[in-house]
């Protein structure tokens, strides 16, 4: 059984909408960074969005900043998804990690091998 779990994957028309949730059963949820990745076929893993322990530091990829949001409480991580576009079809991961950094300024990058800690995946298909 894995530490992370993340749930909210589904089928979607452009310019819909979709949340996601991550809960973390295995770990001490508030002691961790978390971040969203998402990996289409043929595509390399991309990061979506982290925000840090205190919810202070959020970050978001270039092609989602505007249209999704992170947020935290004391149990669970969300990524609302609006204005779906046919490019945002991917599976999305969760993961947590206690010592990645996640920072607000533009030249940030949310990398993957910075996080341990990975939920098995949601698929999101938006369709056009």
């Amino acid at each position: 059984k894995r530490k992370v779990e993340e749930s909210g994957g589904g089928l979607v028309q452009e310019g819909e909408s979709l949340t996601l949730s991550c809960t973390t059963p295995g770990l001490v949820f508030e002691y961790y960074a978390m971040a969203w990745f998402r990996q289409a076929p043929g595509k390399e893993r991309e990061g979506v969005s982290c925000i840090n322990f205190s919810s202070s530091g959020k970050f978001y990829g270039s092609s989602v900043k505007g249209r999704f949001l992170i947020s935290r409480t004391k149990t669970t991580v969300y990524l609302q998804m609006n204005r779906l576009k046919s490019d945002d079809t991917a599976m999305y991961y969760c993961a947590a990690d206690p010592q990645a950094s996640c920072q607000s300024y533009e030249g940030f990058s949310l990398l993957p091998h910075e996080y341990h800690y990975w939920g098995q995946g949601t698929q999101v298909t938006v369709s056009s």
